[in-house]
């Protein structure tokens, strides 16, 4: 495929740790594989803490409360966030403003991961490598 591997959108990770019916066969797959290198960037702890003390993931108290301990059991690798991924996020032309979004197509296009997710506004960016 070309990447070292997958770094997982937030609702990926959500989905993926609540065993959602949503999650695609095709994303189930590969975080199932032991053999596949995961990335969970900091980006989505941040954001799911941030959107559950606003109340916006009621149905996520678990994930929220327990986030450190469910990544730690996870097959995943935590990707810290650095300042070329800032950078590159608050740079590069997108009309797209979510600053979460921004941060993991800088940190999945850097780092050359394939980012696993459900949100087509990624489609608008050739340099981003999905699958869903």
């Amino acid at each position: 495929m070309g990447t070292i591997g997958y770094l997982l959108d937030t609702h990926t990770f959500l989905w993926a740790v609540s065993e959602d019916k949503r999650l695609s066969s095709s994303a189930r797959t590969i975080i199932e594989d032991s053999e596949i290198n995961l990335f969970v960037s900091v980006v989505t702890a941040y954001e799911i803490m941030n959107k559950y003390r606003i109340g916006k993931l009621p149905g996520y108290a678990y994930v929220a409360e327990n986030y450190a301990s469910i990544l730690e059991n996870f097959n995943a690798i935590e990707l810290s966030m650095n300042m070329k991924h800032a950078h590159y996020a608050g740079e590069f032309s997108w009309t797209h403003r979510d600053p979460f979004d921004r941060l993991l197509a800088a940190q999945s296009h850097i780092e050359d991961l394939t980012l696993i997710t459900n949100d087509q506004v990624f489609d608008t960016l050739s340099w981003v490598t999905t699958l869903w």
